[in-house]
């Protein structure tokens, strides 16, 4: 799986000493640069406030710089916002605040809508996003009414819609029972294997570490650790972030004792 990480294939994200400050004068993002291959599987981690949700809104232009730059497909997103949000998808980790449409055929819809394709062109879209998250056959059903895990499959059916490289997820498995994650793990797995890149923020490593690429660890609006995940996950501890059960398995410890 590693072999995705060769330098022949293309840099779909970069972010270059990229800073970013709150309004209270906080810098939330500290010189962070970071390079993201086209078809890697990134799983960046680290505690509450660390800066992980900041990064992430970077990437389609939800959020600029203050000083420095990030470029998407080679095109900076403070000059090319739009280039960005077409080709980085974010599922934000309260579904429900991306749920626009009155049934779920709506909600997913909405964004190709927005481009003012075809009628044919959306109807193929929505068909093509809700059979990717197993939602078919739920085109008339009310949102509202899904459960948590079929609300954030939906949220995933709504990004996929608009044809994006790259799939942003921020806790996607928060407040999600055992069934709910597994289902959505297993959507976002297939979404890997079919060539989207995925980037997802979690600060609960158990569920998705194992199928990660790669292990970004931030702390204090800085990227403290960067590599294979066998490998970062040694010194996890000391950034507030609990390891898996594996590790500590292994060692013989209890969580407050990494």
């Amino acid at each position: 799986m590693l072999s995705r990480l060769r330098d022949n294939i293309v840099t779909i994200i970069e972010t270059v000493d990229l800073i970013h400050t709150f309004g209270d004068g906080t810098k939330a993002l500290k010189k962070v640069n970071l390079t993201f291959k086209e078809g890697e599987f990134t799983v960046i981690t680290g505690a509450n406030g660390s800066g992980k949700t900041t990064l992430l809104k970077h990437f389609n232009g939800l959020l600029f710089p203050a000083s420095g730059k990030v470029l998407v497909c080679g095109r900076s997103v403070a000059e090319k916002p739009m280039s960005a949000r077409q080709n980085v998808g974010m599922v934000f980790q309260d579904a429900d605040s991306q749920i626009v449409g009155e049934t779920v055929y709506d909600d997913v819809a909405f964004g190709p809508e927005n481009l003012r394709l075809d009628r044919s062109e959306i109807d193929r879209r929505v068909g093509l996003a809700l059979g990717d998250v197993d939602l078919s056959g739920f085109e008339e059903k009310s949102p509202h009414n899904l459960s948590g895990g079929e609300k954030r499959r939906l949220a995933i059916a709504g990004v996929l819609a608009m044809n994006p490289r790259v799939l942003v997820m921020d806790e996607p498995f928060s407040n999600l029972d055992f069934a709910a994650t597994r289902m959505v793990l297993k959507q976002v797995l297939k979404l890997h294997q079919n060539g989207h890149t995925i980037i997802i923020t979690t600060h609960d490593l158990e569920k998705v570490l194992f199928h990660a690429e790669r292990l970004v660890v931030m702390d204090k609006g800085e990227v403290v650790d960067d590599g294979r995940p066998a490998t970062v996950i040694e010194n996890i501890g000391r950034y507030g972030v609990r390891p898996p059960c594996s590790v500590l398995f292994e060692r013989g410890l209890q969580p407050w004792e990494i």
